[in-house]
């Protein structure tokens, strides 16, 4: 094979199995020899180079498609997983001059990392909101809420689940609440309508994926995902959306500059 693996230390106590996979994940980290994309060695030609068992080697590609670092393909093989990173700025990523050119914080970020966006999956309700929706959003949960659930791509591979409350007073039977809101999406509708955006408070924590978030995003084992809440305030003080996103913990490089003084 090309690519070329140390042999065992048999003077290790390390799992045989953990030896293998360290091996493989070093080549992957390196990139050079197993870049993403390329076909991770198969189980015959690992079983002859290691001269071990094929459950020894089974059990080494499982703990790196645990890890995340590797994705299986029926009747292709094992492939190191391929996802660029979007870099998603925090303190650029809702400015205004993005709106103004007609582009939404995703595309401008994916466009950038020389990606494809896509969002599909979109669903639009009224309902009442949660309690803890309608705490951020200074309403009472007898009141009604447009929700907009929606699923974004980049080059058709789904990286993140989002899902917007809004109060229904201000986005009831607006473009926000249609498939399409338009170029800018739903903050430039929002300041179409007035409501000139001040600022956005987001809270984020790292955690493993429920079942379905696992599905929704074709998550590999062991994959962890971004929780981030967020909610946008306008210039008088009103909080006027909460936005409920789940992301692929290895499609973002989250960044943010924070000021020194």
């Amino acid at each position: 094979m090309d690519l070329i693996l140390p042999g065992l230390d048999s003077a290790s106590d390390r799992p045989v199995f953990k030896q293998i996979a360290d091996h493989l994940r070093e080549a992957i980290e390196r990139g050079d020899h197993l870049a993403p994309g390329d076909k991770v060695p198969s189980e015959a030609t690992l079983m002859a180079h290691y001269g071990v068992a094929r459950m020894t080697v089974r059990s080494a590609l499982q703990l790196l498609q645990s890890e995340g670092l590797t994705v299986a393909e029926h009747g292709r093989g094992v492939f190191v997983r391929s996802r660029p990173p979007v870099r998603r700025l925090a303190s650029d990523r809702f400015a205004r001059r993005h709106r103004d050119r007609g582009k939404a914080a995703f595309i401008v970020e994916t466009e950038e990392a020389g990606g494809k966006p896509s969002v599909d999956s979109i669903q639009i309700t009224e309902e009442h909101p949660s309690s803890d929706v309608a705490e951020r959003l200074g309403l009472t949960t007898r009141d009604k809420v447009v929700v907009r659930s929606r699923r974004y791509l980049i080059n058709g591979h789904p990286v993140e689940t989002a899902v917007s409350y809004l109060p229904a007073a201000i986005a009831g039977g607006t473009r926000i609440a249609e498939p399409d809101t338009g170029p800018g999406g739903i903050y430039a509708r929002l300041e179409e309508m007035g409501y000139r955006l001040d600022h956005f408070d987001e809270e984020i924590k790292a955690r493993m994926p429920l079942r379905e978030e696992a599905k929704a995003l074709k998550l590999a084992p062991g994959t962890p995902v971004f929780h981030l809440v967020r909610t946008a305030f306008a210039e008088d003080g009103r909080p006027v959306e909460v936005c409920d996103t789940v992301m692929s913990s290895d499609a973002y490089v989250l960044a943010y500059q924070l000021p020194a003084r």
